[in-house]
């Protein structure tokens, strides 16, 4: 796709999604939220595995580090927890900061290791994060968790507050309407960023390293800061995201990051499409919202029982689609959604990409011995 068509695509997906608001139930805006914040996890996360080849099990750990640095920086000390009190704007800021830095921290190890070994030492981090989590309770709350700081900015607040009342075409604006464009603003930031990330040198960069990083430093890419660039910018999306998922629920508990959220931003790219910014956006969507709306209609379906009742509960049974979803697309759909969409739009237009051509090189003109002496 060119990109004046691309453009008038993002174009209108961006005017429905400022249009949903007006129509949208809570449930649905709150599916929304969780949506448009794990996608910029996943995004994150597709640039560090599809385009730069390292592979992460770890980005649930910088997630977290987001959302609690969030919580804490942003919070009110109480008799329970302690917090700065720093304005949200800051806080974000700072959750992007902090995750980026502890990217940069692992990198050197990220450098070291490849494949496997580098997904399991990434894997190390999830454990060690949550062990902080629980343990560090003053500034974290423990297993309970603790609140989180509803996002503001001078004189406005997106919350049920400042100002208590707000409407627009006579749809009144709570909370969930005002972090709805808070969200909408990130993630085109985010995905912009992005695509021009993928597109520009540090993607080509990127993607050399990942193909061979011995003919990527023949080339004269830094081999080693590629890398640490792509953990750190990965980790960066990572906290960002984390943060968003702490204003969506009003709380943080380290269940939230487990090892079980590693694994779902992985399917999300894996389905999408690895290294397609707009794959990662499309596999969070099914991935993130199938489960509540599987949990939001469960008395309507028959084959699925209440949670807790024993039965096939609407959490277990997602997981049975995205098992039987990733073994589809491994199998019939290389590529993934992103994949399967480019063939299609190319055998709908009837245009296949064109191998590059050759030029002719011109012979050179033999010589004899005595003009090579």
């Amino acid at each position: 796709m060119s990109d004046a068509p691309r453009k008038l695509v993002g174009l209108v997906l961006l005017l429905v999604a400022l249009a949903l608001p007006f129509v949208l139930t809570d449930f649905w805006l709150q599916t929304g939220l969780f949506v448009m914040a794990t996608a910029i996890g996943a995004v994150g996360l597709t640039l560090l595995v599809g385009v730069a080849g390292q592979l992460s099990l770890g980005h649930a750990a910088f997630a977290a580090i987001g959302a609690y640095v969030y919580a804490f920086t942003t919070g009110e000390s109480t008799t329970t927890v302690e917090g700065l009190g720093l304005p949200p704007l800051l806080g974000l800021v700072l959750a992007a900061l902090v995750a980026a830095g502890v990217g940069a921290a692992f990198s050197p190890i990220a450098g070291r290791l490849r494949g496997i070994y580098l997904g399991l030492a990434t894997l190390g981090l999830v454990f060690v994060v949550r062990h902080l989590l629980v343990n560090l309770d003053q500034w974290t709350g423990g297993f309970v968790g603790r609140s989180v700081e509803p996002f503001a900015v001078p004189g406005f607040s997106f919350s049920n507050r400042d100002p208590d009342y707000l409407a627009v075409a006579g749809v009144e604006f709570e909370g969930l309407h005002r972090l709805w464009y808070l969200f909408v603003l990130l993630a085109v930031v985010a995905i912009w960023l992005a695509s021009n990330m993928r597109n520009g040198r540090t993607g080509r960069a990127w993607a050399n390293v990942r193909d061979s990083e011995t003919a990527a430093a023949a080339m004269g890419v830094g081999v080693a800061g590629a890398k640490r660039s792509a953990f750190v910018v990965s980790s960066a999306y990572a906290g960002v995201a984390g943060a968003m998922l702490a204003l969506a629920y009003g709380r943080v508990a380290p269940d939230v990051f487990s090892l079980t959220a590693s694994v779902d931003y992985l399917v999300m790219i894996v389905l999408g499409g690895l290294g397609s910014v707009a794959g990662a956006v499309v596999g969070a969507v099914f991935v993130t919202s199938l489960p509540l709306v599987l949990a939001q209609y469960s008395s309507a379906l028959p084959f699925l029982a209440a949670p807790g009742s024993g039965g096939l509960d609407p959490s277990t049974a997602s997981r049975i689609v995205y098992g039987l979803a990733i073994i589809a697309v491994l199998v019939f759909l290389r590529g993934g959604l992103a994949g399967g969409a480019r063939r299609l739009r190319e055998r709908l237009t009837g245009s296949t990409p064109v191998p590059p051509v050759d030029r002719p090189v011109a012979e050179e003109p033999s010589r004899s011995k005595e003009t090579t002496r």
